[in-house]
């Protein structure tokens, strides 16, 4: 299921690249207002490293089948939270070793206006900072989409009641980073992929939700 889900979402992502420098000249030239940016920005913390770690330890802490009682073993309820933890951020690391190798500058640091195929983002020709921070050129893809992924997945794999929660919140991460001009459309969707496809590796199977492993611990 969620190998499916990142191929469509990586499908998409081909699509919005050809809509990536209107999208992205319009959200340059119209910033949001107020309370409306601010709660925008505030979207950005599940894609964040450590918003996301604050996430998976109120999880921890909510949920005593995440924990077995007795010390120094490591039984099936310290399996799963290492498992949530790896499929939220191994998306991120793979993303993080593109970036290194794929220079893209970020809208907010590109003369999109001179640009005519979203091509020529690629590279440091349309950069416009005189100074630039070696993160200008690191839009491709976006880290903060992956780990929004993949905190989603791993959450929708352990409680899958909150499903539609969690990939809200991943959707409103995303949006986040192209709305401020630090991505295109096409990195937030492509990171997304990536990020699915990581917490596919560590989740394994969809079905091993929380009954499973709370059925393990007790075996």
């Amino acid at each position: 299921m969620l190998l499916i889900t990142a191929a469509a979402v990586a499908a998409a992502g081909l699509l919005l690249f050809f809509i990536d420098l209107p999208v992205a000249t319009w959200c340059k030239s119209h910033r949001l207002p107020g309370e409306i940016g601010r709660l925008i920005n505030l979207l950005e913390i599940s894609g964040h490293s450590l918003g996301a770690l604050i996430i998976l330890l109120a999880a921890l802490t909510l949920d005593p089948s995440l924990r077995f009682p007795w010390p120094g073993r490591f039984a099936a309820g310290e399996q799963a939270f290492a498992r949530l933890v790896a499929a939220t951020y191994l998306g991120g690391l793979v993303v993080d070793a593109i970036k290194v190798s794929v220079e893209r500058v970020r809208p907010r640091a590109a003369d999109l206006a001179t640009l005519g195929s979203p091509f020529a983002t690629f590279g440091d020709a349309s950069l416009t900072v005189a100074a630039p921070h070696a993160a200008d050129l690191m839009s491709f893809p976006s880290g903060h989409s992956a780990v929004a992924a993949g905190l989603a997945a791993a959450l929708a794999w352990r409680y899958p009641r909150g499903i539609p929660l969690f990939a809200f919140l991943a959707a409103a991460t995303a949006l986040q980073r192209v709305v401020t001009s630090a991505h295109y459309p096409s990195d937030v969707a492509l990171g997304a992929a990536v990020g699915l496809i990581g917490a596919a590796a560590c989740l394994g199977p969809f079905r091993s939700r929380r009954g499973s492993l709370a059925g393990l611990s007790g075996a």
